[in-house]
């Protein structure tokens, strides 16, 4: 009787030792990707749009060649007036965290649906390249005609 549970339990060792080599080797980076826009309105009857990027490396392995790309900017209903719409990074550790931020002015009134940005990275395990993409943005209102928050231009308005 005691060599069959011998057997059962060399053999849940070798399956354990197995499963946890597969676990060794699947350390990964895990990017979690944050976009954020605020628009803010000049006095010159302009409005500019902040985009500001966090990312974030969750997983538990080092990324490499870390590259942003937001291409959701549209040349003829936005001006890029501060920064670039993307970025490259060396590597991004496990645990660590990048930010990005730019200005557009935009050109044209109206509702902005922002499309997710573009992450791409390396591992060293893996030939191909990595993606992630951001959170998208809600919706911008972009030149609204806004009723004032001043509270002289509201009594200025009432009367």
């Amino acid at each position: 009787m005691a060599i069959p549970l011998a057997k059962i339990l060399i053999s849940a060792v070798a399956v354990f030792m197995l499963v946890s080599a597969s676990f060794a080797t699947s350390e990964m980076p895990f990017m979690v990707v944050h976009k954020k826009a605020a628009l803010n309105r000049l006095k010159s009857g302009a409005e500019r749009v902040s985009v500001s990027f966090d990312i974030y490396n969750q997983g538990s392995a080092t990324a490499y060649d870390v590259t942003l790309t937001d291409n959701s900017w549209d040349k003829a209903r936005f001006e890029v007036v501060n920064g670039n719409t993307s970025k490259t990074w060396e590597r991004l550790d496990a645990g660590g965290i990048l930010s990005h931020s730019f200005e557009l002015e935009a050109k044209v009134k109206g509702l902005f649906y922002g499309a997710p940005a573009l992450v791409t990275f390396r591992i060293p395990t893996k030939a191909a390249l990595q993606q992630a993409y951001s959170t998208p943005l809600l919706p911008l209102d972009i030149l609204a005609d806004k009723p004032p928050t001043d509270a002289f231009a509201l009594v200025n308005l009432i009367s």
